[in-house]
């Protein structure tokens, strides 16, 4: 998908304020945190096509809206993402702004799972 320059100018002043994380990363923070929070944040149609059978679904439409309702531990391990990392790190950098800790964007997103052959249901 081609980006507008503006888009990607935020996305990169985000990223300067989050961490990232990469999938083989995401599999071994799943390992040691049972617990960790995978949110999918790509919009509900998107959602329906696939997603990764650990994740919740929580579109960054309404992340701000509903983020404390779903998962008010402001320590809480989260990892979101999106469809290539760049709305997860969007909706990292708004988590971040709410409070939250202990949140990152997966590197590469829902297409990066994809291709590393992760666990999909619809």
């Amino acid at each position: 998908m081609q980006h507008s320059p503006g888009f990607l100018k935020i996305v990169e002043s985000a990223k300067s304020r989050i961490r990232e994380v990469s999938i083989d990363d995401l599999k071994v923070r799943l390992v040691a945190n049972p617990s960790l929070v995978l949110i999918d944040v790509r919009e509900e149609s998107e959602w329906a096509a696939g997603h990764a059978v650990q994740a919740v679904q929580l579109g960054k439409g309404i992340l701000e809206r509903d983020l404390e309702t779903r998962i008010p531990d402001l320590d809480a391990e989260i990892v979101l993402y999106c469809g290539g990392g760049f709305r997860s790190a969007l909706s990292a950098d708004a988590a971040q702004q709410m409070g939250y800790r202990n949140v990152t964007s997966l590197i590469g997103g829902y297409k990066g799972l994809v291709a590393a052959g992760w666990p999909m249901t619809r």
